[in-house]
């Protein structure tokens, strides 16, 4: 955003933005209520990411000359009905706070830090209004914020007499304002008055919200000579007073991989180590024939699984994701997503998103392809609309509830439109295109052949289980990031800035290694269940393999039985015969 000077006596205009508030995530616009209008609204143009958010961005009566103060200026009265007041009341109630800008300035209202003499926090925007009571009633009454003291901030040029816009502060009052006689434009109020010099400092007497009340808004504007540089004017709204807590997350993370790095090599040693060492210490071809330790499983590890186009797809849209955040994180490191540009890091997350599915359609074809598959167009096909569809659905259901509840979150058509040509237009075709280079590629082999027939695995123990492994597999990657996840989370559920990248860049590649490790862990206890087995039966099969000896022995010896008394009974036949023929030729 380039900087914009201002001489003395220059117009600004401040515009509002949408309602926000910590209770509910539905935004609203700022004339969803009855405040006070210009003769004309004009909304500013906006990005993807800004309109997404919910942002709406309008012109407002509130508009004043640079370095030009003004006190107790009118903008506009008027009279609740009962609609009115219940919008109010609403909105007070559920905590609302009104968002407004000024040169690409959001509105903060300063707070005092309690647990700091001097330290002071800002918070985007000013409640609609408060709840109270009144001395003496027990009764609750709602009060709303109708006189707004501005505080500009600005860096003046001494050389060339121009200044700029530093900083935009208010400070919210609410004040039952009285005036005499009857209202015109020319009527002074008696609660302040610029020309006796009287102020709202306080809220004693406070402006209730209630049916036919009569509400004047006004506001305030003084102008303060900062030190601050135009190029520094967004630290104040950045300035993280716990960065020590993002470093714990960092030891926090560090810790886990430690402890992941020492189990990987205890693995590695201990198991590996031990059966190559034996390998190289065989000493006859009968021995090195003989299947032990991991080259009992190397035949079926490589087996393609039940469910492998489902496998790709999930291979493909994960290579999808890694790319979106990694592209996104260097440019937000590098300075290029600055706050400052509403809705850029949004912007740049979905178009990165878009352009990646050229390495989604890339990685599940060429898996496909190692699984022996020849329909890669419709592995293409899953990979293209399973992910984003499901994504899809449940945007336009709850895009539909939002609109229902006349939210500003609401995405609008022309949006909806641009989302879905974006994603048959641009993604859709690009996940092809992947495929098609992915699958024109060699297959990969296997570093050894598959067998045949696959091993029979046993019953797996309980802790083997599959959901208990998901949660194993997904609580210490979890446990690495869940700090800086919960500032991410905190900013935008309670609609804060969130600029340290710096951090997020090294919890994510954190992050990675430690997915890697826990991947190698739980692979290795998959496949020693199929060792153990092998162990425990390894007596079994010497007393099954005797047992089939035995067998065969008696088998043997059966059949020579039979053989010798077939012998015994064919020589008994023989010399009957001859006894015979010997009778016969005595005979004649």
């Amino acid at each position: 955003v380039a900087p914009q000077d201002f001489q003395k006596g220059d117009e600004l205009k401040v515009k509002v933005n949408k309602l926000t508030s910590t209770k509910t995530q539905l935004p609203y616009s700022y004339y969803s209520l009855p405040y006070c209008k210009p003769e004309r609204i004009v909304d500013s143009a906006e990005n993807l990411g800004e309109v997404l958010r919910g942002d709406r961005i309008e012109n407002s009566p509130y508009v004043f000359k640079m370095r030009e103060p003004l006190m107790c200026n009118v903008v506009c009265r008027l009279t609740l009905s009962k609609k009115t007041a219940d919008e109010f009341k609403e909105k007070i109630n559920d905590d609302y706070r009104v968002n407004m800008i000024l040169d690409n300035l959001p509105l903060v209202v300063p707070a005092r830090r309690p647990d700091q003499e001097n330290g002071i926090v800002y918070q985007q925007g000013f409640h609609v209004g408060l709840r109270g009571q009144y001395a003496g009633s027990k009764e609750e009454k709602h009060f709303i914020h109708n006189h707004l003291a501005f505080t500009v901030k600005y860096h003046k040029d001494p050389q060339a007499e121009t200044s700029r816009i530093v900083g935009f502060e208010v400070k919210p009052f609410s004040v039952k304002h009285e005036y005499e006689g009857d209202w015109s434009e020319k009527t002074r109020l008696t609660t302040c008055d610029p020309h006796a010099k009287r102020a709202v400092t306080n809220s004693e007497s406070p402006q209730e919200v209630d049916d036919k009340k009569e509400i004047i808004f006004t506001y305030d504007v003084e102008f303060q000579e900062s030190d601050v540089k135009w190029a520094s004017r967004w630290d104040t709204y950045l300035l993280m007073a716990d960065d020590q807590i993002h470093w714990f997350s960092i030891v926090n993370s560090l810790m886990i991989v430690v402890f992941l790095s020492g189990m990987v090599a205890m693995i590695m040693l201990r198991t590996l180590y031990r059966d190559i060492s034996k390998y190289n210490q065989l000493e006859t071809q009968e021995e090195a024939q003989e299947e032990t330790g991991w080259k009992l499983v190397h035949g079926d590890v490589f087996r393609p699984p039940a469910n492998s186009d489902l496998l790709c797809v999930y291979v493909g849209t994960g290579v999808q994701f890694f790319g979106m955040f990694l592209v996104t994180m260097i440019f937000a490191v590098l300075g290029f997503l600055s706050p400052s540009n509403r809705g850029g890091l949004m912007t740049a997350m979905l178009l990165v998103w878009i352009f990646m599915g050229l390495l989604a359609g890339y990685a599940s074809a060429r898996l496909y392809k190692m699984f022996k598959g020849t329909e890669w167009k419709k592995i293409t096909l899953k990979t293209a609309f399973m992910f984003p569809g499901i994504c899809f659905a449940i945007f336009f259901v709850l895009n539909a509830l939002i609109w229902g509840e006349k939210s500003s979150g609401a995405v609008p058509f022309g949006t909806m439109f641009a989302l879905v040509f974006l994603w048959f237009g641009i993604s859709v075709p690009l996940v092809f295109v992947g495929s098609y280079i992915g699958f024109r590629k060699p297959a990969i082999e296997d570093p050894v052949k598959t067998n045949k027939i696959p091993r029979q695995i046993p019953e797996q123990p309980w802790y083997m289980n599959p959901i208990f492994s998901i949660l194993i597999g997904g609580i210490l990657p979890f446990g690495a990031i869940f700090i800086e996840l919960f500032f991410i989370l905190t900013s935008i559920w309670l609609h804060q800035f969130y600029y340290l990248f710096g951090f997020l860049l090294l919890v994510f590649l954190i992050l990675i290694v430690t997915c890697a490790e826990i991947t190698i862990v739980l692979y290795y206890f998959q496949l020693n269940i199929i060792f153990g087995f092998k162990k425990l039966k390894k007596a079994d099969l010497e007393e099954l393999e005797g047992a089939v000896k035995e067998d065969n022995n008696a088998l043997y010896l059966g059949r020579k039985k039979n053989e010798m008394k077939r012998g015994r009974e064919m020589k008994r036949g023989r010399e009957t015969k001859k006894l015979v023929f010997n009778f016969k030729m005595k005979k004649n």
